[in-house]
């Protein structure tokens, strides 16, 4: 699979970025290589292969799920201009 130029373009577009032509054709053999790239590994045959979280055949440590941060919700909301009911009020910013 190999991306055009125009295609390049219509994303840079999308995303808002300015690309020179250079650029355009550059970002275009990148991008197909990177297209080539997972097509030639969704084309490998996996079939009973068991997937993998970790490379390293470890178990991760974890930590006890415990609560380490006191309530400071009353300190934050004296520093708020505005509160209500326990809310933080902002001004409108869309109609």
């Amino acid at each position: 699979m190999s991306i055009d130029k125009q295609d390049v373009q219509k994303i840079a577009h999308l995303a808002r970025l300015a690309l020179t032509e250079a650029d355009a054709e550059q970002y275009q053999q990148s991008l197909s290589s990177v297209l080539s790239l997972v097509e030639q590994m969704q084309s490998v045959d996996t079939d009973g292969i068991d997937p993998l979280s970790n490379p390293l055949e470890m178990t991760q440590r974890l930590r006890e799920d415990l609560v380490t941060e006191e309530n400071r919700r009353d300190d934050f909301l004296a520093n708020a201009p505005q509160t209500e009911a326990g809310l933080f009020l902002v001004p409108k910013v869309i109609d």
